[in-house]
Formats: C-alpha cells, sequence, structure tokens
C-alpha cells in the first residue's frame, strides 16, 4: 500500500503537475429537478401528535417514544421541543433503497412500498436529513444504511447536508450468505453504511473485535526464540525526509531514500538491546511487534459478522428488512453514551430501539406503516420469535394492533422496564381508532385540524385542513 507525502517533495523533473489553485471552489453539489431550498424543507408543516397509550406524562417515563405517522412532519414538530432539538446524539435510519418493490412480513401482511425512484427519491431522504441535522447534538453522529442502488447519490447529498468534512466511514457490511447467483457478475452479498457526524468534536467510543488464534497467527506470524511470545516485523522508517537525528545515519546505514527512521538512533538502540529489533540476513532492521490481546482488535470500515439471517435460533419480529441485532448494538455502543438520546426515524421493526434500551440509551422511533408499529409494539410488549418458528408455522399467537396493547398478553414485555409512550400524528387519528381501539378525544382533532389549517402556507394543505375541521364540527 502507497502512502503519499507532501506535494511539496515534487522534484519537478518533468512537466508541472495539475493542481487545484488555493482558495478555489472545489464543492460538488448534486443538481435535479425540484430540490428545494433548505429554508422551505425546515418551515414546512409539522406534525400534531397525540398520545394514545403508554407510560405516564413525567419527565423521566416519557422519554422513550414511539410516533406513527409522516416521519417528515413529525422530525419537523421535534424542532419546537427543547427535550429533542439539537439533544440528539445519534441517528440511525435503514430508509428505503429505491427498490421500486413493495414488501411483506413472514405473515404475508403489506409492510411498506418502496416506489420512489431517481431525483424523487433523492429529496424524499434529503429532507429528512436536513430536518435531522437541526435535531442533532453538537456531538452527534449519524448512520444512514443503504444498498448499492442509491448509496452514491445519497452521499454527495449527506456531503452538502453534514459537509464532507465530517464523513468518517463508508462501512461496507456482508449481508448474506454466498449466494449462488446464475447472473453474469459477483455475487451481491454486500450493503452500505454512510457514516458522518455534526462536527469535528463527536463521541467516539471505539469498538474492539476480540482476537481468535487464526487471527493472531495471521497477523503475529513469528515466535520469538527467547520469550515464545508471538510478534510481527514492521518498518523502522516512515515516508518523508528528516534534518534532525531521525534523518542521519543509525548503525552505519541510512534511512531509505525519501525516508526517515520512526526513532532516534538513541531510541532505536534502546529497541535493540531489549531484543525488539529484528535483523534481517541482508542487515536490514525491523521492528518487532509483539502481541498484547488488550481490548482486541480495532474495529474496521469492513464488517463480516452482522449478517441479518444466521440460523433458525435467531430472535426475530417477523418484519421484512429487519437488521442484526448486534449490529445495532455495535453502532449504538461506538457513538453514544449511556443515558444518551437515540432516534431512528425509519425505526421498522425497532431494533435500534431495542439496542438503545439494552445500553441503557434512551430512544425515539418513527414510522409510517401500521405493520411497523405493530411489530415495534410485539418486540416490547409482547416478545420476539425464533425465524425457525416462522418457517414451521410454530410462530405464536397472531395478534391483532389492539391487543399489543392489553397487559395482559404482556408475558415477555420489556414494558415494565422500558416504559414509553405511543403517539399518533393527525394524518393516522382515525386508522388508530379503528385498529388500535384507542381513545381520541374529537376535541384533540379539531385542535390539531385548527393549527393546521392556521400554519398551512400551502394553499391545497389549508383548504383540506379547512375542510376535514368543518365535517368535524370545529372552526379556526
Amino acid at each position: 500500500m502507497a502512502t503519499g507525502v507532501s506535494a511539496t517533495k515534487w522534484n519537478c523533473e518533468r512537466n508541472p503537475i495539475a493542481r487545484t489553485s488555493a482558495g478555489a471552489d472545489v464543492s460538488v453539489t448534486l443538481s435535479y429537478a425540484g430540490k428545494k431550498s433548505v429554508d422551505e424543507i425546515l418551515c414546512g408543516l409539522k406534525a400534531e401528535v397525540f398520545k394514545v397509550w403508554g407510560a405516564a406524562d413525567d419527565a423521566v417515563k416519557m422519554e422513550n417514544r414511539l410516533y406513527w405517522g409522516d416521519n417528515l412532519s413529525i422530525l419537523r414538530g421535534m424542532l419546537n421541543d427543547e427535550r429533542i432539538h439539537g439533544k440528539v446524539k445519534l441517528v440511525y435510519i435503514d430508509p428505503p433503497y429505491a427498490t421500486n418493490s413493495v414488501f411483506q412480513s413472514r405473515e404475508q401482511k403489506d409492510a411498506y412500498a418502496d416506489l420512489l425512484q431517481g431525483s424523487h427519491f433523492v429529496e424524499f431522504l434529503r429532507e429528512r436529513l436536513l430536518v435531522i441535522r437541526e435535531l442533532l447534538a453538537p456531538d452527534g453522529s449519524i448512520y444512514v444504511h443503504l444498498d448499492d442502488n442509491m448509496a452514491f447519490e445519497i452521499k454527495m447529498i449527506m456531503d452538502e447536508v453534514f459537509g464532507k468534512e465530517h464523513f468518517q466511514n463508508w462501512i461496507t457490511r456482508k449481508k448474506c450468505s454466498t449466494k449462488n447467483t446464475t447472473r453474469k457478475r459477483f455475487g451481491n452479498i454486500a450493503d452500505y453504511i454512510l457514516f458522518y457526524t455534526k462536527s469535528d468534536e463527536y463521541i467516539w467510543n471505539r469498538p474492539f473485535d476480540p482476537w481468535n488464534e487464526e487471527r493472531i497467527a495471521e497477523e503475529y506470524p513469528y515466535v520469538d526464540e527467547k520469550t515464545g511470545r508471538r510478534y510481527k516485523r514492521v518498518p523502522v522508517h516512515a515516508p518523508g525526509t528528516r534534518n534532525g537525528a531521525t534523518g542521519g545515519p543509525w548503525r552505519g546505514m541510512m534511512p531509505p531514500k525519501g525516508k526517515h527512521w520512526q526513532y532516534t538512533p538513541a531510541t532505536l538502540d534502546e529497541l535493540d538491546a531489549n531484543g525488539e529489533i529484528y535483523w534481517s540476513k541482508n542487515g536490514n532492521p525491523r521492528r518487532k511487534v509483539f502481541f498484547d490481546s488488550g481490548k482486541g482488535v480495532p474495529q474496521q470500515d469492513i464488517w463480516l459478522n452482522y449478517r441479518d439471517s444466521i440460523n433458525q435460533n435467531m430472535v426475530i419480529t417477523g418484519y421484512p428488512t429487519e437488521k442484526n441485532l448486534a449490529m445495532l448494538e455495535n453502532i449504538v455502543a461506538a457513538s453514544s453514551n449511556p443515558g444518551d438520546l437515540v432516534l431512528d426515524a425509519f425505526c421498522g421493526s425497532g431494533t435500534t430501539m431495542q439496542a438503545a434500551y439494552n445500553l441503557d440509551r434512551r430512544w425515539i422511533g418513527i414510522d409510517r406503516e401500521e405493520e411497523a408499529i405493530c411489530a415495534v409494539l410485539k418486540r416490547f410488549n409482547i416478545g420476539s420469535e425464533k425465524m425457525g418458528d416462522f418457517v414451521t408455522d410454530k410462530a405464536g399467537k397472531s395478534y391483532k394492533p389492539h391487543e399489543l396493547l392489553d397487559e395482559r398478553n404482556f408475558v415477555q414485555s420489556l414494558f415494565g422496564t422500558c416504559p414509553f409512550q405511543f403517539l399518533v400524528a393527525e394524518d393516522k387519528f382515525d386508522q388508530a381508532k379503528a385498529d388500535f381501539k384507542v381513545k381520541i378525544p374529537e376535541s384533540a382533532k379539531r385542535s390539531v385540524l385548527s393549527d393546521i389549517a392556521k400554519k398551512a402556507v400551502d394553499p391545497a394543505i389549508k383548504a383540506a385542513s379547512l375542510a376535514m375541521l368543518a365535517k368535524a364540527g370545529g372552526v379556526i
């Protein structure tokens, strides 16, 4: 692997090299039809929500929240909530991937539609990313999970929204087992996670992978004859020339051309005296780095151990595209601390929220689909089941939506240790009343419609809300 050095080291032995002049605008933006201004997005319609079930309205118990409704208007509404605005430490989202497909649960229920394409999909996600940026704390982070269909376009959008300088990693994850594809291409077993931060100062708890014997032998292939300890050999020089002691001779030899010693000659002598220098048959020195189990191996940006479907004993909710819990726990642990607030605006089955709960974080989840809301309620109130049970028809009782709120069914419930509130946005009021059998006073509905009519800028939204308000027997 080559390591670059400063451009000032260029010797100009050939024609001058092409380079960008100082102060030039090097920004790259993605241009497409329908791209809205930032102000238009942030000042758009804010959702009015109503608590329909859950923990008491005290400062502690209401911090875990599940929202049902359009996530854009709900996220905008959070801009007015001082408990959330600028307080979110970590966001993980697994949005649609622009697949032009629909997805169903393992019980063959409609879960969600992923039908937005091209620029429509890009703007859909950009709107939400801009609002999320405002909700993030200064030391907050965001992880966006995508596949190769739109990841490259969204990388450009995230460079615009969060700043290219705040891009941290393009993580490649092995999502499934090897495929025996019949198409004329390599098997597609990877998806991607874009990791950005809001600033240069962000929460980071470095994750480590544990050592195993095979990896130790691979990374540290040599055994010291005196101590029996495993070690690897690394160069004692580094790129770039130096004028001081590290650029001079040691043991009668100069560092390789264009390089310098990593240590002063005095320190190299000390390392050699301690048996930490290996001398090749040609008399070239290399430093011995001995194996130290320590915390493990610092995790890199290729993840091979977080497949979504590993075996039939994996506990799942049955929701499609459900992600690996250990992967989410890894992300939550790396980019937040106990007590921090974690947000998932496309929460699906609620894996992010369970990871947050398992690691003593507070959480907020949002989804617009009833099947997702049912999956979250089942996860926390009823409990998940082994994957194999869905295959062999041994899965437990199929619950109706309102039964997921009935505490008589809470056999494996996490609700006792993880209280949360279930809140519904105005666009789901009627569906919530019909399917979840919750009570939403007509006064609440009229109040919400009145607020929408007052705040609406779009004439069509204003007219529609006024018509619904009149039907509900209310006035502005």
